[in-house]
């Protein structure tokens, strides 16, 4: 990811940490996520999938039916560090799911992988 909603781009600290630098702040890490969610949420909107990268947020994304109550069908879910990686391309879907690293269930979460990495 190049650049999150409205151009910003991804904070040099966060892609330092990505490339095996020290960890940024908390709140560096959390706007990269929340500005990186909101452009899935953007790119492809809906509630089929839900993406979930705890602590800091999730969006319910991809067109199609809308769940109701309870754990939604179609779920992604992952960690901050390996959410990001995802984003800017240094890790690839496939990388992180069988690293283990990714949750991604239900028949539509794999939909997910065709908007990373974000432009």
């Amino acid at each position: 990811m190049r650049g999150g909603p409205g151009g910003t781009a991804v904070d040099a600290a966060v892609l330092e940490w990505l490339d095996g630098g020290a960890a940024p702040d908390r709140p560096v890490v959390r706007a990269a996520v929340k500005d990186s969610l909101a452009a899935v949420a953007a790119a492809a909107p809906g509630h089929s999938v839900e993406v979930r990268i705890p602590p800091f947020g999730a969006v319910q994304c991809v067109s199609g039916p809308r769940h109701g109550r309870g754990t939604p069908p179609n779920v992604v879910e992952t960690d901050p560090r390996t959410w990001l990686a995802l984003v800017t391309g240094r890790l690839s879907w496939d990388a992180a799911l069988s690293a283990g690293a990714l949750l991604a269930s239900g028949s539509r979460s794999a939909e997910i992988s065709r908007l990373l990495p974000l432009p």
